[in-house]
């Protein structure tokens, strides 16, 4: 696998594993060894939990998926049911006889679209239940059990080009089919056209509600159904409890980028028709469940701040299924992210993490995950009150959870700073979670791993900042360690007690790391999250060196050493730092924005609403000229180094990386950039396994050279 370099001229709560009898570091290349665990979805009975394991195809250079099975009273080790390779979404039927999944086969080398397929829950063979030309997903079974609804892009086009091509195939001199040529000229009409992760968006082919019959008998495949039409997605589908409607959200603005951020509740007859709208709340709405007497119904929302808000915190909801009521929110007095979680590089590369949402057999209180002050457990709300009472607790993160349908067993994975994530049961009357998987005790009993100290520091206003320091092993406070300061991106997102590879494998190199979570971070409470509106990059940064003030006063770190790096909106605030002080020795910089006007014209998505800024680049030059880091460039003294995946449509390189290295070539200063073909914004975490491997060896080799005094003859201009 290629990585481009450019180069400037340098100025030269899981169980605990035991141990091996001699541990070693942990390196950059087990991470082909690691086994993820994703999407459990718990029997209606309890009795089982299906999920999709994960595991790298070093050989491929990509992922393996497919759906496994376990008795949820641990009596029995998890069992391979499908055959994969890429097998996802199990979705039980109500009787728990049947697991409905995602399949994805290969024609000519080439992945083709997701099918839904069938199995027995005791075991046997697969069938197949959809053949659209667009494929399948987000499989919901009925209530009856008689019905799958799911979601499909496929169109009346591909439908009649497919039958044309069944019926009577033309073949020209080549043997391959003689269809009519589709242009592949894109008409862009729209502000958002294009998606970090999947590309351009086709407005001819929106997301809609289709059915097929789940246990048709003969040997042909069943007629899907398609429920919904027009030009708006549906998303986040579930089945009325009776049968008759199913239930989606969808925000049916043609162009929403001129709004706040929004989606509504809707409702459609499962035999097809107009949509209903259920819930129009001045927000997005996102997972939903209703009651058990199907009166109500509780959901997770964003209210919008008036003005608009840099980071509106999500809440829960409940509201009456009956005519003109409104929503209730059961969390006002809950200040911190309702079905949040935190930020790592270790959650599944492929399958989904859902979060829970579920009413307990009573009626009485709600269950949802959320995330408060570094960690992310599962809360119990009353339905009343909104009271919260801790289901689950701990220096973890519940990434992804389901549960029976009285919510008395719930499926969890949950991961810690010395655990990548494994599969837990918990039983809501009694007892912690207990581990149902052990996938990755095998490679982890021969490290030398550790947890991180949790720390809390003053900033320079005397705000409270919570961060975490990840220590060698071996560490020694008698020592002088080099650090480095790991900032994490969103800007609203947080750190916390969750696995993150890149922090233990710095660790394993002889590094200190420092990781906080400055102003701007979510799971400290709306204030706290929003604080930084149209001061971004700024107190946060301020927060961060108080950080590294503080490692450097404890003694153990060396100042002269000091390393700092981060993504997306860490990589912007990484361009920042070495715009603003000359302490760093080196930066990576990691999918960065350099130039905030030239970020404004080109991101997947818009500024379009005062949110980041006030109004457009033309309209307010002097503030995106301030906070840009491309402004400040001729300040830079830190060597750099820039991470750049090439297809990365969320910060484009055009308006990052290349600008700050083509800025730094000319000012003869020390920089590289490293280039990663094919990969989007989301290369740390679900990228091509190689290149996350290699990703790690060049953030630390260029750490190695400029902090440690090491060779590096790649950085330097041959």
């Amino acid at each position: 696998m290629r990585v481009r370099l450019l180069v400037c001229a340098a100025l030269m709560a899981a169980p605990v594993t035991p141990a091996a009898a001699n541990p070693r570091p942990i390196t950059e290349t087990d991470l082909f060894r690691f086994v993820w665990v994703a999407e459990p979805q718990i029997s209606p009975d309890g009795k089982r939990v299906a999920f999709v394991r994960v595991a790298v195809n070093k050989k491929k250079d990509g992922y393996d998926t497919a759906v496994w099975v376990v008795p949820a009273d641990g009596g029995d080790s998890p069992r391979a049911f499908t055959s994969g390779p890429q097998d996802a979404s199990p979705r039980w039927s109500p009787d728990g006889k049947w697991i409905a999944f995602t399949r994805v086969l290969e024609k000519d080398g080439k992945p083709q679209p997701p099918q839904l397929y069938l199995i027995p829950s005791g075991g046997g063979e697969a069938r197949a239940l959809t053949d659209l030309p667009k494929g399948a997903g987000s499989p919901e079974w009925s209530p009856d059990g008689a019905t799958i609804a799911f979601t499909s892009n496929t169109n009346e086009k591909d439908l009649a080009k497919k039958a044309k091509q069944d019926a009577a195939p033309n073949k020209d001199e080549t043997g391959q089919a003689d269809v009519a040529r589709e242009s592949d000229v894109r008409v862009i009409t729209r502000a958002v056209y294009r998606f970090n992760g999947r590309g351009y968006l086709d407005r001819e082919r929106p997301g809609h509600i289709w059915t097929v019959a789940a246990l048709a008998e003969g040997p042909a495949l069943p007629v899907p159904k398609q429920v919904t039409t027009g030009e708006f997605d549906e998303d986040g589908i579930a089945w009325s409890p009776d049968g008759s409607e199913i239930f989606f959200t969808s925000n049916r603005e043609k162009e929403p980028y001129y709004l706040a951020p929004d989606s509504d509740l809707y409702a459609v007859a499962a035999a097809g028709g107009q949509p209903r709208r259920i819930v129009d709340m001045d927000g997005p709405i996102g997972e939903f469940a209703f009651s058990p007497d199907g009166r109500r119904i509780a959901f997770r929302g964003i209210l919008n701040g008036s003005p608009a808000r840099s980071y509106d915190q999500p809440d829960l909801f409940v509201i009456d299924r009956a005519a003109g009521a409104k929503p209730r929110n059961l969390t006002a007095d809950y200040d911190y992210d309702v079905g949040g979680g935190l930020t790592g590089d270790q959650r599944a590369p492929r399958g989904a993490s859902p979060a829970v949402l579920v009413w307990t057999k009573d009626g009485r209180s709600i269950v949802t995950g959320t995330a408060e002050r570094g960690r992310a457990n599962l809360v119990k709300f009353d339905a009343s009150s909104g009271q919260p009472t801790p289901l689950t607790t701990g220096d973890h993160e519940v990434m992804s959870s389901s549960a029976t349908p009285d919510a008395s067993r719930f499926a969890l994975v949950i991961s810690t700073p010395i655990a990548v994530g494994d599969l837990f049961v918990l039983d809501a009357a009694a007892g912690p979670p207990r581990p149902l998987t052990s996938f990755n005790d095998g490679l982890f009993s021969e490290l030398s791993l550790t947890a991180p100290e949790e720390i809390t520091y003053p900033s320079f206003d005397g705000k409270p900042i919570q961060a975490w320091i990840q220590k060698p092993a071996d560490f020694d406070p008698a020592k002088k360690y080099p650090l480095v300061l790991n900032i994490h991106g969103g800007p609203h997102a947080a750190y916390g007690h969750t696995f993150d590879h890149e922090f233990q494998w710095m660790a394993a190199r002889g590094y200190v790391v420092l990781y906080p979570n400055p102003r701007g971070s979510s799971a400290y409470g709306q204030e706290f999250g929003n604080v930084i509106q149209y001061h971004y990059p700024g107190d946060d940064y301020k927060d961060l060196m108080a950080g590294v003030d503080e490692l450097v006063r404890r003694g153990y770190v060396d100042p002269k050493r000091l390393g700092v790096t981060g993504g997306s909106g860490g990589g912007i605030l990484t361009n920042w730092t070495i715009t603003q002080t000359g302490r760093f020795a080196a930066a990576v910089a990691q999918r960065s924005i350099a130039d905030w006007a030239g970020f404004w014209y080109t991101a997947d998505f818009t500024l379009f609403t005062p949110r980041w800024f006030r109004g457009a680049p033309w309209e307010d030059p002097a503030d995106f000229a301030a906070r840009s880091p491309i402004t400040h460039i001729a300040k830079v003294t830190t060597p750099l180094m820039l991470i750049e995946g090439e297809a990365d449509y969320r910060t484009p390189p055009a308006d990052g990386g290349e600008q700050m290295f083509r800025a730094l070539k000319f000012l003869k200063k020390p920089t590289v950039m490293v280039r990663f073909p094919d990969e989007s914004h989301e290369l740390s975490r679900s990228g091509k396994p190689w290149h996350r491997v290699e990703r790690l060896q060049h953030i630390v080799g260029w750490f190695d050279k400029y902090l440690q005094g090491k060779k590096a003859e790649a950085y330097d201009v041959p």
